[in-house]
């Protein structure tokens, strides 16, 4: 961390090409950081809410709580998987810590998601939609929990990387699977309706799925921005929304997830630590 730290100019250095390049010869620049969200939050309200009509009351709203995350975890993750082999010719003319490359694509990653927040924040209140309270508490707690988990991923994937270049093809098939494990574009209580009738060895295929931490960090996204655990349709049916559980149980789960991540990053670190003495043979 000491050295990380004494590069940290190097660090926002990369940041802000990883921004220029993404941009670069694009008239419109970083306003398609704000443009993407607010065009996909138009098209979920009008296709899903207004056309296909889900049980959800403000479906687009609830779909784009858990999107925002996913969006920081997954394309950040494809990104930092390739950050080691993309800047070779960088590794093999100058000495710096290796480990500044995947974290200069989560630096990125996370300018994008502050103004993916703007434009959702801007929305819900132009909408008038009700989010506001001790929710939102829960939104600081969920990100911190995403970026460590994100951190350990991205590590481990880089460095892997480098040595088995077939990882940067098997994290978009992987990362498929895992869209649809995680609970962003149905109900959770829908999940747990299924899964809670069979077991493995005597455990409720809910309690292992809930074991994915993607799962319990979008869960934390929704109850922040989405807020309501049950709400009334149209047809004045009340609807399950969200993790039947109490805002302590959220905190705990929240909490969970970060302590594992954080034995996940001094893990990964060990395991990019003993890898990188070879990066520049292997690029």
């Amino acid at each position: 961390m000491r050295e990380i730290w004494a590069y940290r100019e190097l660090l926002g250095n990369l940041v802000r090409k990883e921004l220029k390049v993404k941009y670069k010869n694009s008239f419109l620049g970083f306003l398609w950081s704000l443009l993407r969200p607010l065009c996909l939050l138009m098209i979920y309200w009008l296709v899903l809410g207004k056309f296909l009509r889900s049980n959800i009351p403000n479906f687009a709203f609830y779909l784009f709580a858990g999107l925002i995350a996913w969006d920081l975890f997954g394309s950040t993750l494809s990104a930092a998987t390739t950050s080691i082999v993309s800047n070779s010719g960088l590794i093999k003319k100058v000495y710096f810590p290796r480990e500044i490359l995947p974290l200069a694509t989560i630096g990125a990653g996370l300018v994008h998601f502050g103004l993916q927040l703007v434009v959702v924040f801007s929305v819900l209140v132009l909408f008038g939609y009700d989010f506001f309270g001790p929710n939102l508490l829960l939104l600081p707690l969920a990100v911190v929990a995403l970026v460590i988990f994100l951190t350990a991923m991205s590590l481990f994937l880089a460095a892997a990387n480098v040595y088995l270049r077939d990882v940067q093809h098997l994290i978009e098939v992987f990362l498929l699977f895992w869209f649809w494990l995680t609970p962003i574009v149905y109900p959770i209580n829908f999940a747990f309706d299924v899964l809670s009738r069979r077991e493995v060895f005597g455990v409720s295929l809910s309690s292992i799925y809930m074991l994915n931490p993607l799962a319990n960090v979008v869960i934390g996204f929704q109850r922040a921005i989405y807020k309501h655990l049950e709400v009334v349709d149209a047809n004045g049916v009340v609807v399950k929304t969200l993790y039947q559980a109490s805002m302590g149980t959220y905190v705990t789960r929240m909490v969970g997830v970060i302590l594992l991540s954080s034995a996940l990053v001094w893990l990964a670190q060990r395991v990019f630590a003993r890898a990188q003495g070879n990066f520049a043979q292997e690029l």
